[in-house]
Formats: structure tokens, sequence, C-alpha cells
């Protein structure tokens, strides 16, 4: 088997994943090269009227990895550093997640290269519509529904839903989700990633048995996700002992007040600045503790710093936290890894709780979006621990397994391959 590198993209080690996961399945050459990238990938130009008069071109994408089993389902991200290859790498994860949770939809994703922090919100609402504009002979209710992802939110996705429903002339709100709540919204949306990551912890813990309020707990990422994450652990009876932003980490081993942290940031999540008793991020990955959770950005754990690591279970809530040798690293030490497509799939699982909603027309409670959330990442959560315990394999490959399966069983059941 190929020996992956630390300095691999996060579309090859993806592809190197996806292979292995379809090779130990039974499946042959023909549906690894189908399914190792997206079917289809849009490169879109956007012109945009700034404020002061004059216009500046934008580009996009939006790939769509695999339709065989229903609507490819993705957010649209803006941030400076999109590409083609991480937007096509985050389609095929969306696939895995939608698998795992046994959901109706393939993998899809977009994004535009921007800094929304530098544009104003009459700039984003014309970005954001000439968005849909471009792509909107490939996606739609039955074909491609967008959601909110880094640095986009309800208010952008009701700007593309509008405008979506402008080019079709009816009114289409599952067309898209993470809508507010008065378009058609989900309760339960902004919170679902970290209170499906809490889920897994619970699950882990249990795995190692210990109680979820005698665990120490180190959160990795202080934005949407993580500090969620946070007052989740915190109500629980969890000892949250540190958290991090961009600028540097806290930690205090008998806790932090985490309901304090979370008034005093700002809009991005920092707060450490305010503080300056600071350690840094390299520091916060090595406190001894009983949960870590990547909810930051990719390669933080790799095989530089996997085997300094002191915590009995990792869980990924960010996006690709951990290289493919430092997933080997940590699972030879006897360290519960719970990958991202497994870990963060909440976000995804409560999007199509959006929809079913839009397309029936009738509306949940959050109690009820809540239960039925929890009972799909247990279920996610046995499904990937079972394979792993029964084939050997670590939990990254043994997600993937489940992950891709249904998708190539579609595949064949079409006659595609």
């Amino acid at each position: 088997m190929y020996e992956p590198k630390e300095t691999l993209s996060m579309l090859a080690s993806t592809q190197i994943v996806i292979e292995d996961a379809l090779t130990k399945l039974g499946f042959g050459e023909d549906m690894i090269e189908l399914l190792k990238d997206p079917m289809r990938v849009l490169t879109v130009r956007i012109p945009v009227r700034m404020d002061d008069g004059h216009v500046r071109v934008f580009k996009g994408y939006r790939a769509q990895h695999n339709d065989a089993v229903g609507p490819t389902k993705g957010g649209v991200r803006f941030h400076p550093d999109v590409n083609e290859e991480e937007v096509k790498a985050l389609s095929i994860w969306m696939s895995l997640k939608c698998g795992i949770a046994n959901l109706p939809y393939g993998g899809g994703k977009g994004g535009i290269i921007c800094d929304p922090r530098k544009m104003s919100l009459r700039e984003l609402e014309r970005l954001s519509r000439g968005y849909v504009r471009a792509i909107s002979q490939l996606v739609g209710p039955t074909k491609d529904i967008p959601a909110p992802d880094v640095m986009t939110n309800s208010q952008i996705m009701a700007w593309m839903m509008d405008e979506y429903s402008r080019i079709r002339e009816f009114d289409s709100p599952g067309f898209i989700t993470g809508k507010p709540l008065v378009l058609g919204g989900s309760h339960g949306r902004e919170t679902a990633t970290a209170r499906g990551v809490a889920v897994m912890i619970h699950e882990a813990l249990k795995v190692n048995g210990i109680a979820l309020h005698d665990a120490r707990v180190v959160v990795q990422g202080f934005g949407n996700a993580g500090s969620f994450l946070a007052k989740f652990m915190h109500d629980s009876g969890a000892k949250v002992i540190a958290i991090s932003d961009v600028h540097g980490a806290l930690y205090n081993e008998d806790g932090l007040d985490i309901n304090d942290l979370i008034d005093r940031r700002d809009s991005f999540g920092a707060v450490t600045n305010l503080f300056k008793n600071t350690i840094s991020n390299e520091q916060l990955l090595e406190l001894e503790c009983d949960v870590l959770v990547p909810a930051a950005i990719e390669n933080q754990i790799t095989a530089h710093n996997a085997h300094k690591l002191r915590t009995k279970v990792i869980v990924e809530a960010a996006n690709g936290p951990t290289t493919l040798e430092a997933t080997r690293i940590v699972t030879e030490r006897g360290i519960l890894l719970i990958p991202d497509v497994l870990a963060s799939a909440g976000g995804v699982i409560v999007s199509y709780f959006e929809w079913v909603q839009n397309n029936q027309g009738y509306y949940w409670t959050e109690a009820e979006v809540e239960h039925k959330l929890r009972e799909m990442m247990i279920r996610g959560f046995n499904q990937v621990y079972q394979i792993h315990e029964t084939k050997g394999v670590n939990m990254r490959l043994a997600a993937y397994m489940a992950g891709v399966q249904k998708m190539a069983q579609a595949v064949q059941y079409r006659g595609w391959v």
C-alpha cells in the first residue's frame, strides 16, 4: 500500500483512503476510478459592482461528487484560500458524511475566493446573488442543495434562496438549507455540528469507560462549532480545561468558565487576546486530557506531534485536522480517533431535516430535531465502530468504508459500473 506523506494535499489524502475503503469492500478499479474524483466541477466568474463603483470579478466553484444515491448536498464557503482541489475533496467528504448518516444525497461543495471581512453587506449580497445566477442551471431542490459553510451564514443563504426563486419564478425554500427560521429554516441548525460532536464524545467516552461528568476536555478553536461544543460539555458537567483561538490558548486545570468566555469573544471567535497568561496552540494539543477536540483548521495533528499527545480520545470537529500518518500513529498508541466525516455529520443531518420539512411543509420543534439528530449520530457511530472492531481497521478507514458503500452499490444498480 502507498505510504502517505505529510505533504499530501487534502484531495490526495482523501483519494488514498477512498481507494483503500473500496478495495476492502471488494470493489474494483472501475469503481475507484469513478468515485475518487467529483463527476462534475463548475468554475464560474462572478462580476460584482463594488460600493465605490468599480466592477470586481470573483472566481467561484461548485463540485458535485456523485448523484447515484440522490441530489448532491453541501455548503458554500467564502474565503481567500478557496481553491478547486479543496472544493473537490470537501465534496467527497460530504458524500461520506451522507453515506454514514444514510441520507438520500451525494456530496457537493462550493466556494468563492473572497474575503468577506473586507466587504460590505451590499457587496456580499451582490456576490451571493451573482454566484446563484452563475450556477443556477446545475442546482435545485432535486439536483444540488447548497448550505452555509466557512464565513457564510443564514443571511447569505436567504439572499441565495431569493435569487434562485426569482430565476425559477416560484418560491423554492428547498433549494438551500441553513436559512433563517422565518424563511423555512430548521430549529437546531446553528448548533447542529456541535451537538453531533457532543454525541460522539459521549459515545467515545462510554467505549473507554469514562463518565462524561468525569471527563477533562480540550477544544482547539472557539468559532461556531468549538464554542457551542465547549458550552455543551460545560453544561453536561464535563471539565473544559482549555480552549484556543487564532491568538493562543487558555488553560485552567480546574476548568474554564465557558459561559463567560462566550460572552466576551468577538464575532470571529477570538477571546484569548483579552488575557495575559496564555499558552500556544501547540502546547494546548499536548495537554493531558480525556478528550481532545480539534475544531479549528486542517493538519493540526501530524507525525511531528502525534506521539506527544496525552489524550484517550480525539474527536475531529474540524475538516482534516489529523494527517494520515498521524492517524496511524495515534491508532497504534491506542488513542480512539473519531474522524471528521463521522464526528461533524450533525450539520448535514439537520440540513437534511430542513429539506424534508421544506418538502412536506410541516415543521418540527427543536426537541424533535435534537432527538432525531442524536438517534442518527449514535447509529452512525455504532456502524463505524463495528467495522473498526470486526475488520481490524482504524476508525478513519472504517468511516470511509461505511460512507462509500451505499454510493458504490447505487452506482452498480444504476449500471454505471
